[in-house]
């Protein structure tokens, strides 16, 4: 995909300065995710043949999406930055309306999807499931809304105060609660390759977003101590009952198994997310860098880390005319 992503955001990148929209220093980063194929030189033979244009920033291993972005977010420079996943089933054609609407005086741009026709009913229905978990969690985020978005320079450098290492860009930049608006788009059917973003992962992005932006599942966990400590209260008063009103019955062994079976499956799961949650305290303490920059081509080689993103990323930066 690389490229005909890269002949595609040209070609947008040409149109928007022709018309007056951004400087000619507008250009594209690609950020390499600590790829194990051809992927950086690919990203170096573009960057040669179109100097000026592409830029290349490789991190020195896979360190996951989320932070492979926000390194290209914080390396990449510009007045005006567009996040946008190099599959291009995100349509690149709604970076112009993001323009207008941040030359309307919006720091930050949401693409949001309206339709999801080329995906699968299954990945219809579990990413449906995701955004409705998030925001059933008390988590702040926009439904159908990924990593797709402009953000202004200003919106970029109160994103790097965020020091935190368990990252959930979606929910963050919310907090950053500078002016905003949003684009609909339809996503469109991939061109080649295959997702990797498996049920798995996207479980594992709802975990962290939960866990890194809400404290619901602790208060389940003492909703669920309340209801344990009525139930267990019931039994005992139904098993003293007995006892007195019918001297000859015999214990059961349900009276005695079912408490401790439900008791201790909730006990172990309690202390499982009580771990999680203290596994990120543990993770954040330790203040390690978030990414490492292995190299970089046609951009700043002052540039050395302390951020990351997965996959390949493209972030066409976008510099508006003065």
């Amino acid at each position: 995909m690389i490229d005909e992503t890269v002949r595609q955001l040209l070609d947008l990148i040409r149109r928007q300065e022709c018309a007056s929209r951004c400087s000619p220093a507008s250009h594209v980063l690609l950020v390499d995710d600590g790829s194990t194929d051809a992927t950086w030189a690919h990203i170096q033979r573009l960057a040669t043949q179109n100097p000026g244009r592409i830029a290349g920033l490789k991190l020195s291993r896979n360190v996951g999406h989320q932070h492979a972005l926000l390194a290209g977010l914080t390396q990449a420079q510009g007045d005006v930055l567009v996040s946008i996943d190099a599959d291009l089933q995100d349509d690149i054609e709604v970076i112009a309306r993001m323009l207008d609407l941040y030359y309307q005086g919006n720091e930050i741009v949401y693409g949001v999807r309206s339709a999801r026709l080329n995906d699968t009913h299954f990945k219809r229905m579990t990413a449906k499931g995701f955004y409705r978990l998030m925001l059933r969690m008390g988590v702040d985020i926009i439904d159908n809304h990924a990593d797709y978005r402009l953000m202004s320079r200003r919106t970029v450098e109160i994103l790097r105060q965020y020091g935190e290492v368990n990252l959930f860009l979606r929910g963050i930049v919310r907090l950053i609660g500078l002016p905003s608006a949003q684009v609909s788009y339809e996503r469109r059917e991939r061109m080649a390759g295959e997702t990797k973003y498996s049920l798995a992962r996207m479980m594992a992005l709802a975990w962290q977003g939960i866990t890194s932006f809400s404290v619901a599942p602790l208060r389940v966990i003492a909703a669920l101590g309340v209801l344990t400590s009525c139930f267990a209260l019931a039994v005992s008063i139904w098993v003293f009952i007995v006892a007195l009103t019918n001297p000859a019955a015999v214990p059961g062994w349900a009276s005695t198994v079912l408490p401790i079976t439900l008791i201790g499956g909730i006990q172990i799961l309690s202390i499982g997310v009580l771990g999680e949650y203290i596994g990120k305290i543990y993770l954040e303490s330790k203040r390690r860098p978030r990414f490492i920059v292995d190299r970089t081509i046609g951009m700043n080689e002052s540039v050395a880390g302390d951020c990351a993103s997965s996959g390949v990323v493209s972030a066409p930066l976008v510099k508006p005319a003065q």
